[in-house]
Parts: structure tokens; sequence; C-alpha cells
């Protein structure tokens, strides 16, 4: 149905189709800045009414019809009227007051007067309750303190018919932008809203691309029953599709039509970034992630139903659909490849979608090795005695077999114990080996104990040396002197000590010594000293230097 709104002074009216077997779209004033009602050219301070004309449509003879109105103090915008719900505006910014006119028209709960600020909306309702059948025609009329003190009519009209009437809902259907190819469904609902039984013969739709389906005809719906089933849309060319669903019963509007729309466009594309994903060589027990990103091609909407992976060892997270993706859009989500057996496996990411090409398949494939084997010689290391506060180190050796072998990191059990010669991480390449150095440095005397683990991706981790050793208390070195007496008569001896053969020499005793013997215990180990000693007499005068002698401190 066409309807035409009429148009004030230099605002201009335009033609809206309606979706619906009746009522209409109200038309919105393009004026640039004030929206207002077609009955007339209102100053800026003034009241507007939105939908100008209201129609009730077909109305059974003592059954009401009722429309929620809205009025406001800002301006109205184009809404499409509805059988059972007409929302209309009213421009106000002053308190006004409101009548109705027209056999089985009513303004209900209006408690006037109203005040409405600049943009408020009070909504009203009006309802039509005809008692006779024909065509009624009415007006609701307002008047307000705004800059004319004209009253504003709001034109109303309905049809009373003799018998039941059947309503739709929606009473017009609008599927939107719908893929080529993919189907659209909305739900139509039925309902008997009179006073018996309604028997429904049969169903018609008009249109290429429509269709009805969950609807068996004949049907008998009782008083106030309602039916509800599926109308599907599946556009086979692109463009805008107009049709209508036709139902046809013994109700007073015998042919009830209900008008569908439609623009088929073509469908999206979904493009993966690559067409495969190859994880390489990977060892049983580990994993390896790649990332996979798919990309709408095309020119409308994509939306990924469903998402699966075959293949032992593959598996994706992130995507969980359903996604949508508009044109030109990606989404990146992740693989990964964690083989549990050895051998080459190949496997596929399955993506569906309602796209053009309805399935995306991404290849997979990886070659899963067997672990490699750490060895480790000696399997444990004896320091034996180590002075406390000194240090000790031993190597040891670990090997790769089967297949390369990376060190992750290395643990001591003990602070007495340290290892180095390898920075973590560290691969071992099959058939190769590296040195380790392990150092033993006691804290206290006795026993001690400990061990390095390393850990590794191979099967044997991690790998234990086993570590022993004692720690001992540092010895004090001396080195022991003796000499023959001197044949003159003396008070006592000094000695002397050098760390080079023939000197020079130092006296290391503070007064003359009267023995012939003398123990030096400032020596330090590991150190080679040489001494000799001369005779003193009682005037202090010394003979010359007896022969040399050397001795060895020990080391630790």
């Amino acid at each position: 149905m066409t309807r035409k709104c009429q148009a004030g002074p230099g605002i201009s009216s335009r033609l809206i189709q309606s979706l619906e077997d009746c009522g209409c779209y109200a038309y919105t004033s393009s004026h640039p800045q004030l929206r207002r009602s077609s009955l007339r050219n209102f100053n800026d301070d003034s009241v507007g009414c939105r939908p100008e004309v209201c129609d009730g449509c077909h109305c059974g003879i003592g059954v009401q019809t009722k429309q929620s109105l809205v009025q406001t103090g800002h301006g109205w915008h184009g809404e499409k009227l509805q059988r059972e719900r007409h929302e209309h505006w009213i421009e106000q910014h002053h308190g006004f007051s409101g009548e109705g006119a027209g056999r089985g028209f009513r303004v209900g709960a209006a408690n006037l007067p109203w005040t409405l600020a600049p943009g408020q909306k009070v909504w009203f309702q009006d309802s039509f309750a005809p008692q006779t059948a024909g065509h009624v025609d009415g007006t609701i009329g307002f008047t307000s303190s705004a800059s004319t003190s004209e009253q504003y009519l709001l034109n109303v009209h309905g049809t009373a018919v003799a018998g039941n009437v059947l309503n739709p809902y929606p009473v017009g259907i609008s599927f939107g932008n719908v893929s080529v190819g993919t189907t659209s469904q909305r739900t139509e609902v039925l309902t008997n809203s009179g006073t018996s039984n309604i028997n429904i013969s049969q169903t018609n739709v008009a249109g290429s691309g429509f269709r009805v389906s969950g609807l068996s005809t004949p049907l008998t719906l009782a008083a106030g029953q309602k039916v509800s089933f599926i109308v599907s849309f599946i556009p086979q060319l692109t463009g805008i599709t107009s049709g209508a669903l036709s139902v046809i019963s013994d109700a007073a509007d015998s042919t009830l039509t209900v008008a569908l729309s439609a623009t088929g466009v073509s469908a999206g594309a979904l493009t993966p970034a690559a067409a495969s994903i190859s994880y390489g060589s990977v060892q049983v027990g580990n994993s390896i992630a790649r990332p996979a990103t798919l990309t709408n091609t095309g020119t409308s909407d994509v939306t990924i139903s469903q998402a699966s992976v075959s293949g032992a060892g593959f598996s994706i997270s992130g995507l969980v659909p359903p996604v949508t993706l508009t044109p030109g859009q990606s989404y990146t989500f992740q693989t990964a490849f964690a083989p549990n057996a050895a051998g080459s496996v190949n496997g596929a990411i399955t993506v569906a979608s309602n796209a053009s090409n309805t399935t995306v398949d991404i290849s997979l494939s990886g070659t899963a090795t067997a672990s490699g084997l750490l060895t480790l010689s000696p399997a444990s290391l004896n320091f034996g005695s180590v002075v406390v506060g000194q240090n000790k180190s031993m190597s040891a050796t670990l090997g790769a077999s089967g297949s390369s072998v990376t060190l992750s990191s290395a643990t001591a059990s003990s602070p007495e114990f340290t290892m180095g010669g390898l920075s973590f991480p560290y691969t071992i390449a099959a058939g190769q080996s590296a040195q380790v150095n392990i150092t033993f440095k006691p804290q206290s005397s006795g026993s001690a104990s400990g061990s390095v683990s390393f850990n590794s991706d191979a099967s044997t981790t991690p790998m234990t040396e086993t570590l022993l050793g004692t720690g001992t208390a540092a010895v004090q070195h001396h080195v022991d002197l003796s000499w023959n007496a001197s044949t003159s008569t003396v008070t006592g001896y000094n000695v002397y000590r050098g760390s080079q053969a023939g000197g020079p020499y130092s006296k290391i005793n503070s007064l003359a010594n009267a023995a012939t013997n003398y123990s030096d215990s400032s020596v330090q180990d590991g150190q080679v000293y040489f001494y000799v000693t001369t005779a003193v007499d009682s005037t202090g005068s010394e003979s010359l230097n007896s022969n040399e002698v050397s001795a060895s401190v020990p080391s630790p």
C-alpha cells in the first residue's frame, strides 16, 4: 500500500511504501532544522504531530485496536506504523490539551494538561472500538500555548468489518542483505483476534527466492489462537527483490497479504593466508605453534560457523565460532603440532562458513622424531680431600644419541658444588658430546655430598651427576732448621731467609737465638725458601754467612 502525506508550505513530501497490509509510513520532513508536521507551517515555538494520519486498519466489530502515540518537544523522525502500535510525535514547548473526534476513536489516559521541555517526549494512546461495519474517519486535536494557538489535528482512520479478523505479526518482512546462495529465515505469526474459528485454506508466496515452511493447510485457528511458521529467502541473483505472502481464509479479510522484501548481495569469500602449514621436525613430547589467518576477500559479510582439525597431534586455538568477518577483515588464530609418536603426520584444518566457498581447508604436515638420549660420563665424581676455603675442579662429559638433545638448565643441590663450561640452552647434536666442569669448594670440615641435575628435552631427563668430597682444615706448615755450634765464643745466632738462591736475605729472628736450631712458621704453602745463619759474639759482631740450605713448602 502506498500513501502520500501532504506537506505544509516550504516542506516537501515523499512517497513511502508500507510493508504492512494496512497502516503507513509517515514521512520525515527534509527541512534542515525543523522537523514539523505536514499539517501546517509551524513557527520555531510550535507543536508537531507525527504521523499526521493514523490508519486503524481493519478491525472486527466489538474489537478494540489500540495505538501508542508519542509527543515530543524536539521534533519527529520517520517511524513505521504498525497495526496495534502507532507512534505519533508532537513538537511541544508549552503545556497543551487534546481531544478526539470520530465514531469509535478514543484517547486514553491523557492526564492533561502536559508540559514538555524542548526535546521531551510523552506517550499517549488512542484506540478504535467500532460498533458497526464501515469506514470511519476521525481526528485527534491538540491545543497548546505555543506561538500559535491554533488546534493541531491528527487524522485517524479505521474500517470496521463484520466477522473475524486474522492479524499477522510482523505485518511486513524485510530480510535486508542476504548473500547469494545462502538462506535467511524470519518467523511469522498469525493470530485469530476474533471471537470464533478461522479456517485457513491455503498460503501463496510471490517473489523469486521466497519460501514458506512449517505451516500446513488447511488449518483452523480458534478465537485468540496463534500459529507461527518460517518465511525464508534464498537469493540466486544480486539485487532488490519484492514479494508477498498471501493467506487465504474465511476471515472478514479473506486474503491477508504480508509484504516481503530483500536484497541479494554477492557472497563473501573466505581466503587463508597460507593453504598449507608445515611444522618441520618436532621431537616427540615437544610442541611447536604456527599462526593461521583467514580473510574475507568478498563484498559481503562472512560468518564462520564451524572449525575442525584432523591429524594426530594437531590442534587449533583462538577460533570459536560463530565469527563474522566484514569485507576485507582478517582473523588470526593459533595452530600447534605436539606429536606423541615418531613418524610423518598429515592433517587439515576445515573451516565452514556462508561464504561462496563454503568450506576452506588448510593442509597440515609435520615429522615427529624420537626423543634423543642424553648420556653422562662418569656418572659420579669424587673430589677427595680439599682444604676448607680451597677448591678443586673435575670434568664430566655429556653426549647425545639417537637425536639431538637440547639442555635447558643445570641445577646443583649444594652451594659447595658449582658447574661451569656451558651456557643454556645448549644443543648437543646426535653423536656429539660436550664437557662440563664441576668445582668443589668446601665451606667446612667433613664429608660433603651433592649432585648436579641436567634438564633437557631428552627421554632421559633429568640426568644427574653424583658428587662426593671431604673438607679438611687448613694445615700450618713450618720449616725446621738446625746447624753446628761455632768453635768460637759466641752469644747466639741470627737466621736469614731469601726467596732465591744466593740472596738477598732478611733476618727472621728478632733476638739472637742461643740454641743451634730454629723453626720458621711464617712460610706459605707451595713456596721455596733459602736460609743462612751467622754467629754473634758479645760485642754484637756477626760472622760470615753459613752455607745456604733450601726448603720447599708443600701445597695443601
